[in-house]
């Protein structure tokens, strides 16, 4: 165990019958001291390693954040992604579609917002929420869910084929920890406007949540794709995880800056920047 890296060990298998009761949102690798003083020098690595992505040009990076309300997206990306540069960082939500989206195939506006080249793009909600939502709350059919999560799988292997790098977290929050960081919301006069009384209802179907989230993930955890459970019951600990992760991939890239001129070139343009005598 202590071989594999921290992304093998959060990888969700390959399960039809995957079921989230076997991962533990309150799981940790390292102590809340050590997350944090970690973290700082993850920032700088990901500031450094995402510029050379920019650099290049050559590869893009889409991180998916995926999870029920508090779980963290935000956090995560307030936290984590606000780290890179942003000139070359996009974020994205998909809530319910809108107007003529809703005469459109549900992966059109998601095709909208990957990156292009060079970039990081963040989905906070995905296209997974067009499987997830209808499956928990307007009675989907297997069908309908089979043949959706069959398309998402093909654009993700599209995705990947055409340059994308897919990082797929699902922040694995309690039922108890949602329920505090629910009543938290409340006793803040800064943070009421975040909540909802529709998250209340959500909340009533939480262990169908549970089960379509686990089928999902199960389905869709691919080769090119893999899902990434991520215990998000601590906040710091969520944070370190990602920043580690997206370290790990970056590194992977194995990208140096690019060298676009010759030295000549390098002399004439030095020459060409001295004061005139």
């Amino acid at each position: 165990m202590s071989d594999m890296t921290l992304s093998q060990r959060l990888i969700a298998p390959d399960d039809e019958d995957l079921t989230l009761a076997g991962f533990d949102p309150g799981l940790t690798f390292v102590s809340k001291s050590e997350a944090k003083d970690e973290l700082d020098d993850l920032r700088e690595r990901l500031f450094e390693l995402h510029e050379l992505m920019m650099a290049n040009e050559d590869r893009s990076l889409l991180l998916v954040l995926q999870g029920l309300d508090c779980s963290g997206k935000n956090g995560t990306i307030k936290h984590v992604i606000d780290a890179m540069n942003p000139a070359a960082v996009h974020v994205a939500s998909f809530l319910a579609p809108e107007g003529e989206e809703k005469q459109e195939h549900f992966l059109e506006r998601i095709k909208r917002r990957v990156p292009g080249p060079g970039q990081l793009t963040v989905f906070d909600r995905s296209h997974y929420e067009d499987v997830f939502v209808p499956a928990v709350m307007e009675g989907m059919s297997g069908d309908q869910f089979d043949e959706r999560l069959g398309e998402i799988i093909d654009f993700e292997q599209q995705l990947t084929e055409d340059g994308v790098t897919i990082v797929k977290c699902l922040l694995h929050i309690s039922y108890d920890e949602q329920r505090e960081r629910f009543l938290r919301r409340l006793r803040r006069h800064d943070k009421r406007w975040k909540f909802s009384e529709a998250d209340i209802e959500t909340r009533t179907k939480w262990d169908e949540w549970q089960v379509v989230y686990g089928k999902a993930v199960g389905r869709s955890s691919t080769d090119v794709a893999p899902w990434h459970v991520i215990p998000a019951d601590h906040k710091w600990h969520r944070n370190w995880v990602i920043a580690q992760l997206l370290v790990e991939q970056f590194e992977q890239f194995g990208e140096r800056y690019p060298e676009p001129f010759s030295d000549a070139e390098i002399e004439s343009f030095r020459a060409r920047l001295e004061p005139p005598n």
